[in-house]
């Protein structure tokens, strides 16, 4: 009986399993999108770089930021690859983030600088479009550890529709102004309505080059902490050596008594009036103060 039991659950779920499948094969038959079949796509890859969807256009960036063993050498890596599919680098900045430095003296005249720190890069590079999918997955290869990747596909099929209407009117425009009578009018909206169409073609042209390159920024990091031994002069010791010569500091400082005697003497000279008016006034009162005794004792 319980053999019965346990046939009759398994042929239930598995016709549940067949019918889940057939209605997931008849959604995907049934989606309004067209897969490119030269486009290989990986499991690890978002759609929203590579999805194409009939009558539509979308602007693909893409942030990536991972720890990968050498910075330097996936670097190299991710310029050449961008150079074999067509693509670019705009913006490279590498640099060695400093966590801690310490100075170890080794001898009198010898120091060794020791620097921990971590190799870094921020990079902004343009892909072709139908070639993100496959670049991002080639950095993929490239990581030891992701920290996040952000993916985005900006729908800007209204704004091509808009653009061409607004093509359209500037056409329509310039065709009405040549039937007006020249004069300063006509020069104006000519101008005018030219000035927009530039901007028009302007904003075209970067549209044109969003959709047919798209931007990837990169911040890769190594996930170790390298460690840079500088050999230094000892500048404490030299310091030491050069602060205090007991010789040469009392040679100094009777020179510099000599010269302060000098000062004082140019001194009392410069002030000569006011020295001779002293004298005249203590003198004086010298003179008159044995008189004002006798005064005192008659």
């Amino acid at each position: 009986m319980k053999t019965k039991i346990l046939s009759i659950s398994l042929i239930a779920m598995t016709l549940v399993a067949c019918k889940k499948n057939e209605k997931v094969e008849s959604a995907y038959a049934t989606a309004d999108y067209v897969t490119d079949s030269a486009t290989v796509i990986s499991d690890s890859i978002s759609m929203a770089a590579t999805q194409n969807l009939k009558d539509r256009q979308f602007v693909r960036t893409a942030e990536v930021d991972m720890e990968v063993k050498d910075v330097y050498g996936a670097t190299i890596s991710i310029e050449k690859h961008l150079k074999t599919i067509g693509g670019f680098v705009t913006n490279s900045r590498m640099e060695a983030h400093t966590l801690s430095e310490n100075t170890y003296n080794t001898s009198d005249e010898s120091s060794i600088l020791i620097r921990k720190f971590q190799n870094q890069n921020r990079m902004q590079v343009r892909v072709p479009t139908e070639k993100l999918g496959e670049f991002l997955d080639f950095i993929n290869d490239k990581k030891v550890f992701l920290n996040s990747r952000i993916i985005s596909a900006e729908d800007v099929s209204a704004g091509i529709r808009l653009a061409k209407l607004e093509s359209e009117r500037q056409a329509k425009t310039k065709a009405n102004i040549s039937q007006l009578k020249a004069g300063k009018d006509k020069v104006n909206l000519d101008d005018n309505n030219m000035s927009e169409a530039n901007v028009q073609k302007y904003s075209d042209e970067i549209l044109a080059d969003n959709l047919k390159f798209s931007t990837v920024d990169i911040f890769i990091k190594e996930p170790k902490t390298s460690v840079a031994k500088i050999p230094i002069v000892n500048t404490k010791n030299i310091d030491n050596e050069f602060k205090y010569n007991f010789f040469f500091d009392v040679k100094n400082a009777f020179v510099e008594g000599f010269y302060l005697i000098q000062q004082i003497f140019v001194l009392l000279i410069s002030i000569w009036p006011i020295v001779l008016l002293g004298g005249l006034v203590f003198y004086f009162w010298r003179r008159r103060k044995p008189i004002v005794k006798t005064n005192v004792e008659k």
